[in-house]
């Protein structure tokens, strides 16, 4: 394949959640792109890690909140982040903001299925269970952080 091209208008967009979109951009073996749209409050993606793949973050618009390890890092517009295979992560829009983000995979691994697992989810036509059950088939392993969790507790108090 000597290209892969995505027109704006023919793009498969996902609700997984409420104020969250994801707009699917490219799923080969090399690399997986989208794009995450979240409103104000939206609740993003839980602390997870993922064994083989490095995720990566540029935010074209707004903040995002970023865990990585241990630590929480605002981006902000034109801010780049990527974490390492096997690092805890997650991420959100910073507390009363939106944020508009280019997540990609490298390598790839057939994730779109997954973020239309996480529609299902949300459209009642799959469980939470069936979240847990795909984690390695998408290699996307959930975990938990208390400096995330310190982070919501943070947002609602502010």
């Amino acid at each position: 394949m000597t290209e892969n091209l995505t027109r704006a208008a023919t793009a498969e967009i996902i609700s997984d959640g409420p104020g969250s979109l994801i707009t699917l951009l490219t799923d080969t073996d090399e690399l997986t792109c989208n794009t995450a749209s979240f409103e104000v409050g939206a609740a993003g993606a839980p602390v997870h890690f993922h064994t083989k793949a490095t995720e990566f973050f540029h935010v074209t618009d707004g903040q995002l909140d970023v865990l990585v390890g241990d630590e929480v890092h605002t981006l902000s517009k034109g801010d780049f982040l990527s974490v390492a295979p096997g690092v805890k992560h997650a991420f959100a829009p910073a507390a009363g903001q939106t944020a508009e983000v280019f997540v990609g995979f490298t390598p790839g691994m057939g994730r779109f299925d997954y973020y239309r697992l996480l529609g299902r989810v949300r459209a009642g036509e799959a469980t939470v269970q069936d979240i847990i059950d795909s984690q390695p088939v998408y290699d996307n392993h959930y975990a938990e952080s208390e400096a995330w969790a310190g982070r919501a507790t943070r947002s609602a108090e502010a």
